[in-house]
């Protein structure tokens, strides 16, 4: 019944049709009361699975700290504290295109060493992003690497990667030895350094360039430029109404929203009529835009560019057709206070004079009116504004632009207490000076004591989906350790590979969990087979630290799909990459850290 439940639980996380939230909780329930009704007891009568045991992971001192460790990334993330070495990068170009994106990707990594990835990715993406346009690069082409690169990063310490302290804390719970903060960085080195040549010189060459939202809404008999006009009671537009959903009269014009007062209108446009003060958004050509700016009595035209492209310019007339606005795409960061609100909720217009035109989710744009979509951490959304209007659309850091220079990126605030907090921290954590839970909620409660975070910040780092999917994994970790199914699987694969060695062994388990990683949260996979990786360790007769290191290089092995971890859903919107993307560029990087671990185990440890 213990498989029964947690197969379902794999399948449900794997789906992702369900919200995760609910199947971590429902999981969890449906062992309250499977072992309620059929308690597992030892041999005094003791309840070994009582409610107190099963939900004693919502109280796991290591996942508090894995907690404490995102609000401490949100409070380098909301400062700057990060950007530093990430302006350097804007200094790189000189090197040329390789060299300048190998050395953004490789700083990225060192970061993500001490420091959870997340917030590198969301710093370092509009970082790498200029530096790619300013290479005449397709962004696509660095983005996934940069994903890849953080998570490789974080192989190397205890605290690089949440996955890697839960499976310290559940194979510490299951008989190992406490694993210290660099126990693992020496094959952990040799792991990310073989992982980073093919991310650095294999990956790009691997995925071909996408187009970006702008280049999605253009015509396919030509380029197409977006335009704002704005009907003044007199316009010759005023009163034109819509039939089938489209403007009959705007001959050559598309139009893709309306933006009237406070409310937004989308296509497709039924039984509108264009009114005074009607701020239209319209698609057309080159020519078609020239043309329409010769009509005298049509005011209030300005044309939208993206910040690489040429003005345009009517060489028959004196005035070139105004530039007072630009384009760009804008990510929502991780803990913004804009994800759950719609796009009218979050007041994007009323607080930036930004318009939004257009929401990518996972690289698909939305068929949902914009009014009914609430917004989500890496959602990215196409805007118009003017440039001062952009500088302020990222001054809050809710979004971040995308095509931004390094040198706009906004003024760092209590810069060096957010890095003196960080860095006390991790001496701590290294030293041993104070347990590890004890350095990362004081560093957490430091950051907002000292005004780095706001209560509001700190909040919505404390990721409720983290939170209720570990507590969901040590209910599961229990259940099966206690009913013997993690012995059980333990023996049956000790059986199948015994006679072959312990190199073949691990092997057999680290890429058995390097596949499941994909499709399951790596928390949930490091919680499922830390007690079986110790168990069948044990069964064997050899050390179990080669095991579990192995453990948690394969639980790293994030790579497939954009599922597999949260840097992978954040770099697909901005990449605009599809689901299969992940599988070309990540299954060949699963299967070489396979077979570099596979072969350099058995020579590091002696076997």
């Amino acid at each position: 019944m213990t498989f029964a439940v947690i197969l379902g639980a794999i399948i449900l996380f794997a789906q992702s049709r369900v919200p995760i939230e609910v199947s971590a909780m429902g999981t969890v329930t449906i062992l309250l009361v499977l072992f309620y009704l059929f308690p597992v007891q030892d041999d005094n009568g003791h309840a070994l699975l009582s409610p107190t045991v099963l939900l004693a992971g919502f109280a796991s001192p290591i996942l508090f700290t894995i907690l404490a460790l995102l609000m401490i990334g949100q409070g380098l993330f909301q400062t700057g504290a990060i950007e530093t070495p990430a302006r350097l990068i804007g200094d790189l170009s000189v090197l040329g295109p390789t060299l300048a994106i190998a050395a953004g990707l490789l700083i990225a990594a060192t970061l993500s060493a001490f420091l959870n990835n997340t917030p590198v990715v969301v710093i370092f993406i509009p970082i790498l992003a200029a530096l790619a346009t300013r290479l005449k690069m397709s962004s696509g082409r660095v983005l996934m690497s940069l994903s890849y690169i953080t998570i490789l990063g974080g192989m190397t310490t205890l605290i690089g990667s949440s996955s890697n302290l839960v499976a310290a804390a559940v194979a510490e719970a299951a008989g190992a030895a406490q694993i210290g903060f660099f126990d693992f960085t020496i094959p952990g080195l040799f792991m990310a350094s073989i992982g980073a040549v093919y991310v650095i010189f294999v990956v790009p060459r691997l995925i071909p360039p996408a187009p970006t939202m702008a280049e999605k809404i253009a015509d396919q008999s030509g380029k197409q430029f977006v335009a704002q006009v704005v009907l003044a009671p007199d316009h010759p537009w005023t009163g034109h109404g819509s039939s089938g959903g489209f403007f009959p009269q705007l001959k050559d014009i598309t139009v893709r929203m309306i933006q009237r007062g406070k409310s937004v209108l989308l296509p497709p446009f039924d039984e509108i009529v264009l009114q005074p003060g009607d701020i239209v958004i319209i698609a057309a050509t080159r020519k078609v835009l020239a043309e329409t700016w010769e009509d005298e009595a049509l005011a209030g035209l300005s044309v939208v560019k993206t910040p690489d492209e040429e003005p345009i310019a009517d060489h028959s007339r004196k005035a070139p057709i105004r530039q007072e606005l630009q384009m760009a795409e804008a990510m929502v960061s991780p803990g913004s206070r804009l994800i759950g609100s719609s796009v009218e909720q979050a007041h994007v217009h009323g607080d930036t004079q930004c318009i939004v035109l257009g929401i990518e989710r996972r690289s698909r744009m939305t068929r949902e009116p914009m009014n009914r979509i609430g917004l989500a951490a890496g959602d990215v959304l196409l805007v118009i504004g003017t440039p001062e209007a952009l500088r302020q659309l990222g001054a809050e850091r809710q979004l971040l632009p995308l095509s931004r220079s390094v040198e706009e990126l906004p003024t760092p605030h209590h810069v060096k207490r957010a890095s003196f907090i960080f860095a006390a921290t991790v001496v701590a954590i290294s030293s041993g000076i104070v347990p590890i839970a004890v350095a990362a909620l004081s560093g957490a409660f430091a950051m907002v004591a000292t005004g780095c975070l706001t209560v509001r910040q700190a909040a919505q780092a404390f990721d409720q989906k983290i939170y209720l999917l570990i507590g969901a994994a040590f209910a599961m970790a229990i259940a099966l350790q206690e009913t013997g199914g993690a012995k059980f699987l333990a023996l049956n694969v000790v059986e199948t590979f015994e006679s072959m060695g312990p190199a073949v062994l691990l092997s057999a388990l680290f890429l058995l969990a390097a596949i499941l990683t994909n499709f399951l949260s790596n928390a949930a996979t490091a919680a499922l087979f830390a007690p079986i990786v110790v168990h069948a360790a044990a069964e064997i007769g050899v050390p179990p630290e080669p095991f579990i290191y192995g453990l948690i290089f394969a639980l790293n092995c994030s790579f497939a799909t954009p599922i597999a971890y949260q840097t992978n859903l954040i770099v697909m919107g901005p990449g605009h990459y599809r689901f299969k993307d992940f599988m070309i560029a990540g299954t060949p990087l699963i299967l070489i850290l396979w077979l570099a671990y596979s072969v350099f185990a058995p020579l590091y440890y002696g076997f």
